[in-house]
């Protein structure tokens, strides 16, 4: 039986729903998040604020949440030519994959969450990757996970287990997973305090949350509230 876990959180919705149900399985959750140099570099400051609010509004889970980490990966923006690192407009590429694809990003975000989680004795790690409702990234994609859960544990001997508890399940299921495990206040938190927009707008606000309203994390995000408002959601 796992104890404890280590939570890849950006302060995002899919994360912040990770979370919880990470604080609602284990005995000990630790978060990370990664300074990529990202243009929604405002996520950084709302993950605080949903840590804050978690711990003021859901006390049965406070004494539960430990150290939070935050790594500089600097050099993935240096590497990276994207809609996400650089000043550019989002769209398709050639190669099918959307300019939003950062090549490589889940793969070293999962090794240094490992590293550390080797270090802080953890033995989940849980990342918010899904494949029913994702722009094709390929670093998403189940195999991917199950292949670095492989290679992670026999590269530091130590048996890790990748929890990707959204893999299969969409962004309206996603806000009523959300619902089951915090209610309502759950949903006001996710609305109110997590970010998701790849422009890192935090001025227009809509019955989702924060966001511009047009680029494709905000389009999917408030599509699959509009699922859930109207009833359509299933429970995953």
């Amino acid at each position: 039986m796992h104890k404890n876990a280590l939570v890849l959180f950006s302060g995002g919705q899919d994360s912040t729903t990770c979370l919880a149900l990470a604080l609602s399985r284990y005995e000990r959750v630790e978060t990370v998040a990664f300074d990529y140099r990202q243009r929604h570099s405002v996520e950084l400051q709302a993950r605080l604020q949903v840590l804050d609010q978690i711990k003021r509004q859901f006390p049965h889970w406070a004494p539960k949440l430990g150290e939070d980490h935050l790594l500089d990966l600097a050099v993935l923006g240096q590497v990276s030519e994207t809609s996400l690192t650089r000043d550019t407009a989002f769209k398709m590429e050639s190669s099918g994959l959307p300019n939003t694809f950062v090549p490589g990003r889940n793969l070293l975000f999962l090794t240094l969450a490992a590293a550390l989680a080797y270090r802080r004795d953890l033995e989940v790690i849980v990342t918010g990757v899904c494949e029913t409702d994702f722009s094709g990234y390929p670093d998403c994609r189940d195999d991917s996970m199950k292949a670095m859960q492989l290679a992670l544990s026999l590269g530091m001997d130590k048996r890790f287990l990748i929890d990707t508890p959204l893999m299969w399940i969409d962004k309206a299921q996603t806000w009523q997973l959300a619902h089951d495990l915090g209610g309502q206040p759950l949903i006001d938190l996710i609305v109110e305090h997590t970010h998701t927009c790849y422009l890192g707008d935090r001025e227009h606000r809509h019955a989702w949350g924060y966001g511009c309203g047009s680029c494709p994390a905000c389009a999917l995000r408030a599509a699959g509230h509009a699922r859930y408002t109207a009833g359509v959601a299933l429970n995953p």
